[in-house]
Parts: structure tokens; C-alpha cells; sequence
């Protein structure tokens, strides 16, 4: 093997080389790529490199490129594309450590410790043993290091399990060895981003499941390139003379623009590739054996360029928590100012107000961080174990407490509120309408007007009209759509075309069942095969019908213009086999369908009638083409597919050549039916203060049926629908409009939200708000998003998005707190979501109930640690203050440590256990959680409440152990530190207001270790003294008037002003 020489002027663009050696998937490149198990002696570098040249192309960022791949030719690509390499992982060996530390000490409460631990290693600073310092934060970081560690690992042997999965590769030989992408591999699950060239099926076409990257669990449909799939056999994929033009990588997943051409035949071949050749990454087959080339790889590829990184959400109790955090800090240097004024500044007065600032650093309790995030670990546990919710998954464990704070649920409709399962409802001619109890007229008439092989005799002229214009909306529906009936015996493999006549295939209803992308079109095939007329094969190039009569009707597939969320329409043109007719069928929104069809006077009524009834509507039309007019609409059609530049524009523009004028056949509605206890979950919600938006893509009627229907809006409110506007000044009129209402519903569309939102931003959120419930209709993704966004900007208040399908990931990952439903869509929803439940009913408990006692929980949880710190730092402040304001510490080496760990954790940790309203009282009464969004369970108020409570018992702790204090200094410490533990127990006592048996046993335990411990305390206390009874005696009344005056304020406070649950709860 000749070496290859990288040339300095080429930027040191390395030619690939040729290599037998096995490629796994993340050696899986595009043409150009060296391979990452290449023998590096066989590369000789030039030694005059230009470093600046090197320098400059390590600090680019590489550019996005449209590209040209060869079938089988690698030397010909002269760019650098990226390894087909999945990496997961935060850090490597190397960055660990300081990435985790960098990620803890970025918050102030870690870098405040860090800073006083460290301080310790001064000799004039240091205040007790360093362990009682560094142990603390050294556990803290210790279990944080594990928990990342643990994560890594497992993102590591994730990323290591998909990088080293094998794929064969065809190669000139014909063997099966693994290299480059270029060359053509056959998969079942998709490497990289490929176009598909061939297939085992003999049809040409596959089917693949997108779910792992659309969210769709609909099969899709996928079609080789002709040229490559009519080759007799594989191996002549090599030696053809053939290429690919892909258009640059972005991020549309349901998009492609792309060529395929080969040149050595006479005229060259061309074929515009659409996204129905592509098999992208993340997508499975799911039917037969695929071969492509690779066109994406790495970070080109469509599924990594969608992976954005879903922002680190941060609860509004934390942020209450770091402020009071702050204050705390004020307060400490405060004090310590303080102490040093009182000292008269008198020598190294700097040293001791840093020694001070020591002193007090129990001010702010290093256990605070640890006892919440292990308090939102068991929120998380309760929450996935409560057998109301099953299925309930807590993905963000950080922020439960969300939970309890909301004040804007932002909803998706189809698959949340309704169940995305959709029945055929009504059928509408014009002049005749037919629903559910008048099918069977509709059957009746599609056996009689069926063509047969004997004469009929002849109908009364206004029967035959009725009928003939039923089958042709019965035919138009089962022709026009995407629908693929699949076997069991072709799911299975042997997916060969039935052999025999038409009459004897084996078109079996028992195992038939129907795949499309849309379930509205599965309804409607299933509906006409209900009335007689049967879908019962179909291929990329023909349909076939089954009539009640059993004959088989064959109709050639010509063109397909498949439905998109811009054109809101699809479309086929189809030849019917026994007569030869061109007929182009067309079906699509109302609204895009209104300019097309032929005038009628009846169609916008009927639209609106059955969006009032909340049915999805459909309207069928056609138009009857000659052979001249087809044959040239295929020629500027074909000519403007083979474009490189605005190809969807002139695509569009050729199919709108034959959109005008069509016959109107029939309107169509499809009922979605709700979710089962949609109306008492809303009805709930509403009672508890939350403000429902339904943020959806339908129309506007529908929505607004959806909305009364699920009683989203009550039945005694108005409705306010915002007219359409599209300029400043039309905005300007309807808000005026708008703001003369009161106390109604707002329905509004996308476009109008748009310019309101471009000219009267502030204005129209602030009127919005006012609202009790908001529709907003024919939203888009990015729109979505964008309305979570603005009421998080405009009001203090949390928001929370809950949808089912991966059009709501944006709309999840900007709220507050995101909930996915796993839905009929897939579960991209319910993975990119903060929690993820299985019904739309189950967010009623998991607010009322588990939001509830999250907030609550943590609340008392924070304030006693907080309390925990003030008390015993108000105990030092009073001890420096009469020892001279002597920096001293009042407790050293274990008893502060004890006192943060063993002696007072466990039952200020069974806080979490508390609850102050019953689960059922909650449900029953959602009223009551208008107050937690208020946040009265965590303010300064409370917090000063605490503060004073701190000071005065630390106060009595401390003076009543000086006053009371025998000859020795040590009978102070004995005294004070036992009344403090006995206070500290007796204070979680005076907080918890539901008691569970852990508490007392958390209790007890406590207890129990320190009165164990003080055999071993001999270091700080005089054992002999502690066994006496004035010992005890001292004890118990410092204790005592430390504790009962709280007790008695408590009880009177319950008597003449007790709170809301409480009432309840009597």
C-alpha cells in the first residue's frame, strides 16, 4: 500500500485510505473520512505544515455544505466530514474532577464554604479541628462526585454500546467487511443518514418506525431510488458510474432536496430525491432488509442537529432559599462587624472579624443543599409509588416543589385532552347529510351503484343522482390518502407480492390492518371499508379496491403530492385500470380548500357547524384529467422536481396548476373523542386558581368546540373569538375591542397572535392574563414556546406545559415545569418532560396532593436547617459577648458535627413525612391550593419568625446555662449543649403537624444516640456531673422555657386564627 502525502496548501486534508479491518458505527464516515483504525505509519506528513493554517482550521467552525457522494467511489470527495460518533458524556478522565468541582463551587453556598474551610489552613484564622469543617463539605462533594461518576459511567457504556454496534459493508469484492459509508450497507436499525437504494421487498418500498425521532408511532412509508433498484443484481451497485447531490445538513427532519444521477448510460438518468428516499439515523425497518449510502454522519446528521440541550431548571424555592441564603451572609458579616465595633477595632481587628465570620459560618448550614436534594429524592420515590398515578415517572428530581407553586397549566389538545382515536362521524353531499344512525343508507347505495359484470336495471333519475354522487365521495375517500394495508404473513417476512389472479389473492380481513402517518386517515379507510369499499393492497405504483360484490377495482398510481402543514392539503392522481380515466383526487383543510373547489353556497356553513360539534373536517374534491393535460403537467412537474434551487416553490407552483376549479364531492367529520375525566380534572384545576391555555394546531372551531366541550370554558362564560388582523392597525382595534369585555374566554389564532404579539407585546399578555381561560388555535411549535416564554417574562407566576407529541417538546422544555402524557404520538413528549404520566386525569393529584406536600415539605424543611444554624450561632454570639467578645468557639470537634449529623438529622429529616391536609381533603377542596401559590410557607415573614425564634432560644439556652453554671466552665457546655439537642427535638415536635411512626422512631433514635454518645464525651463533659440531679434539673427547665411559650403562642394562634386546612380538617 503506497503511502499518501497531506499537502499543507489543502489544510492538511487527509485522503482516505483503503482497509479491510471491521468498522463499527462510530467509524462509519462519509467519503472523505479517514478511518480512526488506520496504521498512522502509513500517513507521511509533510514536516513543512503552516501552524497558523492549522491553528485557523482548529478554531473555524466548519461550515454546513451542500455535497456530491459517488456509489463506491471514495477517492472522488475531496471534503472532511465528521466520525459517526455518538458522545453522551460531560467529561473525560482528565476534566472530571475539575468539571464537578467548577459545577459546585459556581454557587454561592459551596464557594462560601469552601472559602471558610480553607481558612482553616491560617493559623491565626483557625478556629476548631479542621474536620469539623472540611468534613462536612467533603461528604457533600463526595456524594455529588459519586452521583456524576455513576452518570458518566452509565452515559459512557451507552455511547460505547451504540458506537460499537457492526454493520456489514459491500465492497468491490462482494465480502462483507466493515469501512466507510459510502458504500452500501444493508441495516434494520439506521447508522447514519442514508438515501435508500435497495430493498428486499419486492415492491421498492419499506416500512420504518420514526419513534425514537419524530415521536410518531405511525409506520412510515420509504421508496428505494428506481435506477438502484431495478439493477438484476447487488453487486452491480459497483459498477455503475453514479452519484448523489445532498443538499447541506439541517435541522428539518421532514424535508430533503436531492438528486441522484448516472452518467454512464445515454441520456443520463436523473431523479429527484425527495424525503420518501431517505432513511435517516434513529429510525428502525420494519419491514424487509434496506441498502443506502451514507450522505450524514456525526454531528451532521438530523437526529443530532434536533438534540438541543433542554435548559437546567431551577425551582422557585431554591432561588427563595439562596436569597434568604444572602441575607443570612449580610446578617453574619453584620454580626461580626459588630462584635469587632464593640471590641473598640483594638489590634488585628481584621483577623478577628474574618475569625468571627468563622465563628458564625454555622449561620449558613452546609446541610441545607444535602437535606433538600435528598427530600426531593423522596418527593420523587412517593410520587412514582402512589398507586392513583400509575405509570407516573419523575424525570427532573430537582424541582417537585414546581408542583405546588403553578398558576398557568398550557395544554395541548389533540392526545391530551382527547384521546387521538378517531371515529368517522358525519358524511355531507351538499344537499344531503349522513351520520352514524344513517350509515347504512350510505352502504346501501354503494352496493347498488357498484359496477358489475350484469346489467342493472334502470333507477329513478334523483336515486341514481343521490348514488352516484355517494360512491363517488366513498371512492374519493378510500383512493385519496397514504393508507398502506399490512398483512401479518408481510410484517412476518414473506412480504412477496400474492401470486394468481386478482380474484383469487388472498385479501383476508382477519389479519389486515391499516398504517399511515395520521389517524384521521386510518379512520376514514376504515370507514369506507365499513360501507363496502375495501382498501386491500397497495404498492408504490397501484391501488386496489375490494368492492361488496368481492371484484377487485385497480387503479394506477401516478403522482402523489403528500399532506404538509403548509399546503394543509394531499393529493393523488390515479388511473383507473378498466376504463383508462385520469381522475385527480384532492383533500385537505377547509381552508385551503375553499379557493380551490368550484363556488358553492354551502360549505363554509356546514365547516362551521361541524367544527361546533367538535369534529375535525376533511373536504374531498376532484377534477377529471385528460391524457394531453396530464402529460403536461408530468413534464413541469418532473422538470421543476429536478431543481437545485427553490425546488418547493416551483413544485408548489406546477401542483397549483391543476388546483382551480374542482368538483366538491363531499365534507367529511372525524370526532376525537376526550380523554376519559377531562371535564372534573379542568373543573378542578379551574377551583384551584390555575389559568388553562390550550395552545393547539386545529381550527379554530374545533378548538373552540374542544374547549366548551371539555368545559375548558364554563358554561356561563363568554367567548371572545379575536377577529383576524394583519397589520398594527387591525391589532390596535381588536385590543381595544377585547379590552371592553370582562370576565370571557379568549379564543385567538396563530397569525393574529403573531402581530399582536409584534406591535402590542405587553398589552395584549396583560389582557390575556385576565382571562380565565385562553384558546389559542392553528399555533405552531416555536409559537408555543414562545407564549411560555412570554408569561414567564410578563408575570412572576410558574408555568406548566403538558402535551403527548413531539410538536410539544419546545412548549415542555420552556415551562417551569414540564409534564408529557405517553400518548398515541410516541413518547418524545413524555421523555423530554419533567414528569411524564400515562392519563390527562392523573395531573390533578399530582398537583393537588404531591405538589402540595412537595412545597410544603420543603418549606419547613429549609426554614428548621436555617433555624438549626441561627440558634446555635445566636449561642455563640452571646457567649463571645460576655467573655470579652473573645473569638472562641463555645463548641469544638464533635459536638458540632454531632450536632449537624447524628443528634438532630434523621428527625428534622422526617419533616418530608409531614403532610398538613389530607390527600382526599385536597382533591375534595382544590381551593385551598390558591394559597401555596401566594408562597406564604417560605418568605421573609416566616424567615423573620424563625430568625426571632432563633434568638430568643438561643438567648435562654445560653443565659440560662451562664446564670445557672456551677464553678467550671465545662458544666456551661454540658448544660447548654444538652438543653440544645432537647430543644431541637422538641421544636421538630412543635412543627410537624401530622405525625407518621418514623418520626417517632426518627425521635427516639436521636434521643437515644446522644445520651449514648455522652459516655464517650468525656473530652467535653465532666461525666460525674452529668449523672446528677441538678444536672438534670437545670436541663429541663432551660428546655422548658425555651420551648413553652412557643407551644402556648401555637395553640392560641389555632384557636383564634387557625389556617384554612385546619378548618377543613376539624
Amino acid at each position: 500500500m503506497e503511502p499518501i502525502v497531506c499537502v499543507c496548501s489543502a489544510c492538511a486534508r487527509l485522503a482516505q485510505l483503503l482497509s479491510n479491518a471491521p468498522v463499527t458505527v462510530h467509524e462509519i464516515h462519509t467519503q472523505a473520512q479517514v478511518l480512526s483504525n488506520t496504521p498512522t505509519e502509513n500517513l507521511l506528513i509533510q514536516p513543512t505544515i503552516c501552524c497558523e493554517c492549522l491553528v485557523h482550521t482548529c478554531r473555524r467552525k466548519k461550515e454546513l455544505k451542500a455535497r456530491t457522494v459517488w456509489l463506491g467511489h471514495p477517492e472522488k470527495c475531496e471534503e472532511k466530514y465528521p466520525k459517526n460518533a455518538i458522545k453522551n458524556q460531560k467529561y473525560n478522565i482528565v476534566t472530571f474532577v475539575p468539571g464537578v468541582l467548577y459545577q459546585q463551587f459556581k454557587f454561592f453556598l459551596n464557594l462560601y464554604f469552601l472559602v471558610v474551610a480553607c481558612s482553616q489552613f491560617v493559623p491565626s484564622l483557625k478556629i476548631g479541628y479542621l474536620y469539623t469543617y472540611w468534613a462536612p463539605l467533603g461528604f457533600v462533594l463526595a456524594v455529588t462526585m459519586v452521583r456524576e461518576a455513576v452518570d458518566e459511567v452509565r452515559r459512557c457504556r451507552r455511547d460505547k454500546e451504540m458506537n460499537s454496534q457492526l454493520y456489514s459493508k459491500l465492497t468491490v469484492r462482494g465480502d462483507h467487511s466493515m469501512t466507510h459509508p459510502d458504500d452500501i450497507i444493508p441495516y434494520t436499525q439506521i447508522p447514519a443518514d442514508m438515501i435508500f437504494l435497495r430493498t428486499s421487498e419486492k415492491t421498492g418500498s419499506c416500512f420504518i418506525r420514526t419513534d425514537q425521532l419524530d415521536g410518531e408511532t405511525d409506520w412510515k412509508l420509504r421508496i428505494t431510488v428506481a435506477c438502484t433498484q431495478r439493477l438484476p443484481a447487488l453487486g452491480d451497485l459497483f459498477s455503475i458510474s453514479a452519484y448523489v447531490y445532498a443538499q447541506k445538513p439541517q435541522l428539518d427532519i421532514h424535508s430533503f432536496e436531492g438528486n441522484f444521477t448516472r452518467e454512464d448510460c445515454d441520456p443520463p438518468i436523473h431523479e429527484s430525491l425527495s424525503i420518501e428516499n431517505t432513511l435517516w439515523a434513529s429510525t428502525v425497518v420494519a419491514s424487509g432488509t434496506v441498502i443506502g449510502v451514507v450522505i450524514y454522519t456525526g454531528k451532521e446528521m438530523r437526529s443530532v442537529l434536533n438534540t438541543s440541550q433542554s435548559k437546567n431548571k431551577v425551582g422557585l424555592l431554591d432561588l427563595e432559599l439562596n436569597r434568604l441564603t444572602k441575607a443570612l451572609f449580610l446578617a453574619q458579616v453584620v454580626l461580626s462587624v459588630v462584635m469587632v465595633a464593640l471590641q473598640g477595632f483594638l489590634g488585628p481587628w481584621f483577623r478577628n472579624l474574618f475569625r468571627f465570620v468563622v465563628l458564625f459560618s454555622y449561620i449558613i448550614p452546609i446541610s441545607l443543599r444535602v437535606n433538600l436534594d435528598m427530600g426531593k429524592s423522596a418527593y420523587g420515590w412517593m410520587i412514582m409509588k402512589d398507586e392513583n398515578i400509575p405509570g407516573t415517572v419523575v424525570r427532573t428530581s430537582t424541582i417537585p416543589e414546581e408542583l405546588g407553586r403553578l398558576a398557568y397549566l398550557l395544554t395541548d389538545k389533540t392526545g391530551t385532552l382527547t384521546q387521538n382515536e378517531m371515529v368517522f362521524k358525519r358524511l355531507h353531499l351538499g344537499t344531503v347529510s349522513y351520520g352514524m344512525d344513517t350509515m347504512d343508507e350510505i352502504q346501501s347505495h354503494i352496493i347498488h351503484s357498484t359496477p358489475s359484470r350484469k346489467p342493472q336495471p334502470p333507477a329513478p333519475k334523483v336515486r341514481k343522482s343521490v348514488s352516484s354522487r355517494i360512491h363517488e365521495a366513498v371512492k374519493a375517500i378510500a383512493l385519496c390518502h397514504n393508507v398502506t394495508p399490512v398483512y401479518e404473513s408481510r410484517v412476518n417476512g414473506a412480504s412477496a407480492e400474492p401470486e394468481g389472479t386478482e380474484a383469487d389473492q388472498d385479501f383476508s380481513d382477519d389479519n389486515r390492518t391499516y398504517q399511515a402517518s395520521s389517524p384521521d386517515e386510518v379512520a376514514l379507510v376504515r370507514w369506507t371499508e365499513s360501507v363496502g369499499l375495501t382498501l386491500v393492497n397497495r404498492d408504490l405504483t397501484s391501488l386496489q379496491l375490494k368492492t361488496p360484490a368481492g371484484h377487485i377495482l385497480t387503479y394506477y398510481i401516478l403522482q402523489i403530492f403528500p399532506f404538509t402543514s403548509e399546503s394543509k392539503r394531499m393529493g393523488i392522481i390515479v388511473r383507473e385500470e378498466a376504463t383508462g380515466d385520469i381522475t385527480f383526487y384532492m383533500k385537505g383543510a377547509d381552508v385551503a380548500m375553499a379557493s380551490i373547489v368550484q363556488y358553492n353556497d354551502w360549505l363554509e356553513e356546514e365547516c362551521g357547524n361541524m367544527a361546533r360539534e367538535g369534529l375535525r373536517t376533511l373536504v374531498v374534491a376532484k377534477k377529471s384529467l385528460t391524457e394531453e393535460q396530464y402529460q403536461d403537467f408530468e413534464s413541469r412537474y418532473n422538470q421543476a422536481k429536478l431543481s437545485i434551487h427553490d425546488r418547493a416553490l416551483k413544485v408548489a407552483a406546477a401542483v397549483e396548476s391543476l388546483e382551480r376549479e374542482m368538483e366538491l364531492l363531499c365534507l367529511t367529520g372525524v370526532e376525537d373523542q376526550l380523554q376519559a375525566d377531562v371535564r372534573p380534572t379542568l373543573e378542578l384545576l379551574r377551583n384551584a386558581g390555575i389559568k388553562i391555555w390550550m395552545l393547539t394546531g386545529d381550527k379554530l372551531e374545533t378548538a373552540t368546540c374542544i374547549a366548551k366541550s371539555s368545559h375548558l370554558v364554563s358554561r356561563n362564560q363568554d367567548i371572545h373569538v379575536f377577529k383576524p388582523v394583519s397589520n398594527r392597525g387591525e391589532a390596535h382595534l381588536e385590543l381595544n375591542a377585547f379590552r371592553r369585555k370582562h370576565d370571557c374566554a379568549l379564543v385567538i389564532s396563530g397569525d393574529s397572535l403573531e402581530v399582536c404579539l409584534r406591535y402590542y407585546e405587553h398589552e395584549f399578555v396583560e389582557l390575556a392574563c385576565q382571562c380565565p381561560a385562553v384558546v389559542c388555535c392553528r399555533c405552531s411549535p416555536t409559537q408555543k414556546a414562545q407564549i411560555v416564554r412570554l408569561l414567564q417574562q410578563h408575570t412572576d407566576n410558574r408555568t406548566c406545559a403538558i402535551g403527548d407529541g413531539g410538536n410539544d417538546v419546545s412548549m415542555i422544555q420552556a415551562a417551569d415545569c414540564g409534564i408529557g402524557i405517553e400518548g398515541k404520538e410516541g413518547k418524545q413528549a413524555s421523555l423530554a418532560a419533567d414528569f411524564s404520566i400515562t392519563q390527562f386525569k392523573h395531573i390533578g393529584r399530582l398537583l393537588m396532593v404531591h405538589g402540595r406536600n412537595s412545597y410544603k415539605r420543603s418549606a419547613a424543611l429549609g426554614q428548621f436547617v436555617m433555624h438549626r444554624g441561627m440558634i446555635i450561632s445566636t449561642m455563640q454570639a452571646v457567649f463571645s459577648s460576655i467573655f470579652y467578645f473573645a473569638s472562641v468557639p463555645l463548641y469544638q470537634g464533635f459536638l458540632m458535627v454531632g450536632y449537624a449529623t447524628i443528634y438532630t438529622m434523621f428527625p428534622v429529616f422526617s419533616l418530608v413525612l409531614d403532610q398538613d391536609v389530607k390527600p382526599e381533603m385536597a382533591l375534595l377542596y382544590p381551593e385551598l391550593y390558591k394559597d401555596l401559590t401566594k408562597g406564604r410557607s417560605l418568605s421573609f415573614k416566616t424567615f423573620l419568625i424563625w430568625v426571632l425564634i432563633s434568638i430568643y432560644q438561643g438567648g435562654i439556652l445560653m443565659y440560662g446555662a451562664l446564670v445557672l453554671f456551677d464553678q467550671e466552665f465545662v458544666h456551661v457546655v454540658a448544660i447548654s449543649f444538652t438543653a440544645l439537642i432537647l430543644t431541637e427535638l422538641l421544636m421538630v415536635a412543635l412543627t410537624v403537624r401530622t405525625w407518621h411512626w418514623l418520626m417517632v422512631v426518627a425521635e427516639l433514635f436521636s434521643l437515644g444516640c446522644y445520651l449514648a454518645s455522652l459516655a464517650f464525651l468525656n473530652e467535653y463533659f465532666d461525666l460525674s456531673f452529668i449523672t446528677t440531679r441538678v444536672f438534670l434539673w437545670k436541663v429541663c427547665v432551660i428546655t422548658l422555657v425555651s420551648c413553652l411559650p412557643l407551644y402556648i403562642i401555637k395553640y392560641l394562634k389555632r384557636k383564634f386564627s387557625p389556617p384554612s386546612y385546619s378548618k377543613l380538617s376539624s
